[in-house]
C-alpha cells in the first residue's frame, strides 16, 4: 500500500533524507523510530503530498505522490505533529468540514468512526480549541478517517497527551488495522514502538534496521545489567569511572549498564567496585533488553560515527 523508494530531501546544507526505502502493507502498523531531526516529519510530509522529494519515488496504492497527488490525497488520512484543526469551529463543524472536502458526509461514515468519535459525542458543540489534549487527538483522528482512507499517516500523534489517552489511541490503531488500513506512525515512545508490527530505525535521514520489534530486541548485541544503589545521583557520577564501561543510562528506578566485554557477568565485579566507592545496598542483576535499550545502543553508535 505504501512504497518508499530511494527518497532523498535536502534543505540547503542539511541532508534531511538520504536514500530512504521501505514499504507498508495493507493492515500493517508500521513505526518510524528516530530522534528529533532524523527526517521523520519530512518523510511523512512527502507521503502526504505536502513536500516534493529531491530524488526517489513514493507511492500510495500504486499512485505517485507527485504525479498523482490529487488521487493520493483522496486515499490518505494525515495527522500532523501539531493540532491543525480549526480551533474556532466546534467539534461537529470540524468533522462536517473535513467530510465535505472529501466529497462525503458524516452520516455516510459515522458508523466507521463511531468507536473513536463516541467519547466526543457530549462535546459536539464545544469549540475544538477548548478540548483537552486527548480529545483533540480523537477529533483529529476522526477527521483524518472521515473519508475511509486506505492509508493513515501519523506524525508523533500522542506527544503531549496523558498515558491513558496514549493507551486508548493505540488500541484504536489496532482496531483500524482490522479494516485493512495501512498505518504509518512516527513515535518517540519506545513502548509504542513495541506495539507496531514492524519498525524502521531512522537517523540522519537514513533508515537502518527494519524488522519486527521482537527481532530488533533479539539482535541486541550485549549483556545487559540493571544496577541500583542507595544513592542514584552518586551512582550516575561513579558509573562513568568503571574501567570497561560501554554504556550506562537511567532506566526507571535503576541504571542499565553495558560492559565492553560482551560475554562477562560483571555483577560481582561491579558490586565490589561500587562498595569501594561508598555505596550500600548495591543490587546488580542481569536484565532483559527492551526497545528502549536497542534505541539507546543505536544512538550511541550514531554519536561515535
Amino acid at each position: 500500500m505504501i512504497a518508499v523508494t530511494n527518497i532523498s530531501k535536502r534543505y540547503g546544507a542539511v541532508q534531511a533524507l538520504s536514500d530512504v526505502r521501505f514499504s507498508v502493507d495493507r493492515g500493517e502498523l508500521f513505526g518510524l523510530i528516530g530522534p528529533d531531526g532524523a527526517g521523520k516529519t519530512s518523510l511523512l510530509r512527502i507521503l502526504a503530498t505536502l513536500l516534493l522529494p529531491d530524488a526517489g519515488e513514493a507511492t500510495i496504492d500504486g499512485l505517485n505522490t507527485v504525479a498523482d497527488y490529487r488521487a493520493v490525497r483522496r486515499r490518505i488520512g494525515y495527522m500532523p505533529g501539531r493540532f491543525s484543526l480549526y480551533r474556532d469551529l466546534t467539534v461537529e463543524e470540524n468533522l462536517r468540514f473535513f467530510a465535505s472536502i472529501f466529497g462525503t458526509t458524516v452520516r455516510e461514515n459515522e458508523a466507521f468512526i463511531r468507536p473513536i468519535f463516541a467519547p466526543l459525542e457530549p462535546f459536539r458543540r464545544r469549540r475544538a480549541g477548548a478540548l483537552s489534549g486527548g480529545m483533540k487527538q480523537k477529533l483529529a483522528l476522526s477527521c483524518a478517517l472521515i473519508h475511509r482512507p486506505d492509508a493513515l499517516l501519523l506524525d508523533e500523534p500522542t506527544t503531549g497527551v496523558d498515558a491513558l489517552s496514549r493507551k486508548e489511541f493505540w488500541e484504536m490503531l489496532h482496531e483500524l488495522k482490522q479494516h485493512g488500513i495501512a498505518i504509518l506512525v512516527s513515535t518517540p515512545y519506545m513502548d509504542e514502538a513495541s506495539r507496531c508490527d514492524r519498525v524502521a530505525l531512522i537517523r540522519r535521514g537514513q533508515t537502518g534496521q527494519i524488522d519486527t520489534p521482537q527481532q530488533v530486541v533479539a539482535q541486541f548485541p550485549h549483556r545487559l545489567f540493571a544496577v541500583r544503589t542507595d544513592n542514584a545521583y552518586r551512582l550516575a557520577c561513579d558509573l562513568p569511572s568503571w574501567p570497561t564501561l560501554h554504556a550506562a543510562y537511567p532506566f526507571g528506578a535503576c541504571f542499565h549498564v553495558i560492559d565492553r566485554r560482551p560475554h562477562i557477568d560483571i555483577s560481582a565485579e561491579l558490586t565490589a567496585f561500587l562498595h569501594q566507592r561508598g555505596h550500600s545496598a548495591v543490587e546488580c542483576l542481569p536484565a532483559t533488553p527492551t526497545m528502549e535499550d536497542c534505541f539507546m545502543e543505536w544512538m550511541k553508535r550514531d554519536e561515535s560515527e
